[in-house]
C-alpha cells in the first residue's frame, strides 16, 4: 500500500460545476498540483476550489507482474528547464534561497503527521512555525538559518533521512532530492522565479563537475 494524496478540483463554467479527481504520491504532491492549476490559470479558468485529503491507496498506480510501479514513457520533464536529463544530477543546497524554510507550505505538501510517526518530532516541527507559516530561526533578511549547525534532523537533506522519513532508497537520494527542491521553490518563488533559475544553474554546473572529474 503507498500513502497518497487526493486533490478534487472544483471548476465553474458560468452556472455550472465540474468537480475532477486527481490521485498522485506523496512525495510529488506539489508537482502534480501545480502543473493542473497552472494550465487552469492559463487558460483563464478563475473558478478553482482546491481540496486535498490524505489516505491510504492501493490501486491509484499501474502495477507490473512483481507489484512494481511502471516507469512513465515519456521522461522528458521540464523541470530540468533545458538542461540535460541524461546527467545524473547532484543535489547541493543553494545560498539565497530558503525555499525550504517555508514550514506551513499549504495544502499541496504533506503535514507533520502525515511524514512523522514520533510525537515529539510533529511537536518540535510545529512549534518552528511562525505565523507567518516561516520558520522561527529563519533569517529573511540574509536568507539563512539561525541555528543551522544545530537545525533539528528533518531539515538536514541527507540520504539517511529521506529514506527513514520517505522510503527513498539512497541510489535515488539526489534525483528525488531535487525533485523536491524544485517542486518547494515553485510553490514558494514562482515556476519563472530567479530562486529556481538559480537552483537549476547550481546542480548544472555540480553535476558538470562531477561528471568531468573537476
Amino acid at each position: 500500500m503507498k500513502f497518497m494524496h487526493t486533490l478534487m478540483i472544483i471548476l465553474k463554467f458560468n452556472d455550472s460545476l465540474v468537480m475532477l479527481t486527481i490521485v498522485y504520491p506523496i512525495l510529488h504532491t506539489s508537482k502534480y498540483k501545480i502543473s493542473i492549476l497552472q494550465v487552469f490559470e492559463s487558460t483563464k479558468m478563475s473558478h478553482i476550489t482546491a481540496l486535498p485529503s490524505f489516505g491510504i491507496v492501493c490501486s491509484a498506480h499501474k502495477v507490473g507482474r512483481k507489484g512494481k510501479k511502471t516507469a512513465p514513457k515519456n521522461k522528458t520533464s521540464k523541470d530540468t528547464m533545458g538542461f540535460s536529463s541524461g546527467r545524473k544530477e547532484i543535489w547541493r543546497c543553494v545560498e539565497n534561497c530558503g525555499a525550504c524554510c517555508k514550514l506551513a507550505k499549504g495544502p499541496a505538501f504533506p503535514t507533520p503527521e502525515e511524514i512523522f510517526s514520533d510525537p515529539s518530532d510533529i511537536e518540535l516541527y510545529r512549534s518552528l512555525i511562525g505565523p507567518d507559516g516561516w520558520c522561527i530561526h529563519y533569517e529573511k533578511n540574509t536568507r539563512t538559518c539561525s541555528i543551522y549547525p544545530d537545525r533539528p534532523y528533518f531539515c538536514r537533506v541527507e540520504a539517511d533521512i529521506f529514506k527513514k522519513l520517505y522510503g527513498i532508497e539512497n541510489r535515488k537520494f539526489n534525483k528525488e532530492a531535487c525533485s523536491c527542491c524544485r517542486d518547494t521553490i515553485k510553490v514558494i518563488y514562482g515556476p519563472n522565479s530567479k530562486e529556481l533559475n538559480n537552483f537549476n544553474i547550481s546542480i548544472k554546473d555540480s553535476s558538470s563537475a562531477l561528471s568531468t572529474g573537476v
